[in-house]
């Protein structure tokens, strides 16, 4: 039986220890093994993501560094930054004295966090893109600061919420999402973007892709027929004039479909909530 839970510990990606009983095990999503004599109490966290979940753990007070970009919640920008999360200033973020850092794992951030970790500090590297990679990612955070229990019912009211707010469509709307326009890049199925699509009942022209984006070109497009282009934000997509995305018909007709928020571009517990928002934002378009 004990054989059999520390399969499963790991199968989540942590072996937990209760607060004060021996060291914390976790493994990170670069299989790279972080041991902590005690849960850490000064966290730096390099990407808005990981900084939402520590606050979304009741541990904001424990962060002593951020980057620019953490902007949620409203507290977050209390907490001093130590600049940009991709390819971050060691120095900075060692003179915040940190026993943790969280990092979006990326080759270039290895740099960076191999310097961390010949420094003796603890590294997580975290790959959270969809939301299996939320759910695993916060049971791992929380484990690393002794709030497992915490990590466990923040993930378990997540999903719940995530569920009640899913839509089922029989004729969902396909939609198209634009992360750069020259050249055109597009997300696929393996974006968190894409998920929150699905779940509000449209679906993204290019979920056949298991990539989080790549570029492609606007024949791709044009062949996949979008209904709808996703737009994040209030302003006028910057593609939208420009004459090569007019053989787009979803771009010359103007049928965009306009959301904002930082809930957009972060998995987090507030997923379901975009879900809502997007599913509001299609429901008021004209099919």
């Amino acid at each position: 039986m004990a054989r059999l839970i520390l399969v499963c510990l790991l199968i989540l990606g942590c072996r937990r220890a209760p607060s004060g009983s021996g060291p914390i095990v976790v493994v990170d999503d670069g299989r790279f093994t972080t041991r902590l004599s005690r849960p850490a109490v000064r966290v730096v966290s390099l990407m808005p993501a990981s900084t939402e979940l520590v606050f979304a753990l009741g541990a904001g007070s424990l962060l002593v560094g951020r980057t620019t970009w953490c902007d949620y919640p409203a507290e977050a920008v209390q907490v001093p930054s130590v600049g940009d999360g991709l390819a971050p200033n060691v120095e900075a973020i060692v003179a915040q004295r940190p026993d943790l850092v969280l990092s979006y794992r990326s080759p270039s951030n290895a740099p960076a966090i191999d310097r961390l970790r010949g420094l003796g500090i603890a590294v997580l590297e975290l790959a959270i893109d969809q939301f299996a990679d939320f759910e695993r990612d916060a049971r791992m955070v929380a484990t690393a600061l002794g709030r497992a229990a915490v990590g466990d019912s923040l993930v378990a009211a997540t999903r719940a919420d995530l569920e009640r707010s899913t839509v089922i469509s029989q004729q969902p709307v396909s939609v198209l999402m634009v992360a750069w326009s020259d050249p055109p890049m597009t997300l696929g199925g393996g974006s968190f973007l894409s998920e929150i699509v699905s779940r509000a009942g449209a679906r993204n022209v290019f979920d056949d892709a298991t990539r989080p984006s790549f570029v492609v070109s606007l024949e791709a497009v044009v062949d996949r027929h979008p209904d709808r282009i996703l737009v994040v934000g209030d302003a006028e997509p910057e593609f939208a004039t420009r004459p090569e995305w007019q053989v787009v018909p979803a771009v010359r007709l103007r049928h965009f479909v306009r959301v904002e928020g930082s809930l957009f571009n972060r998995p987090s517990p507030r997923i379901g909530a975009a879900v809502r928002t997007l599913t509001a934002a299609l429901a008021a378009m004209p099919r």
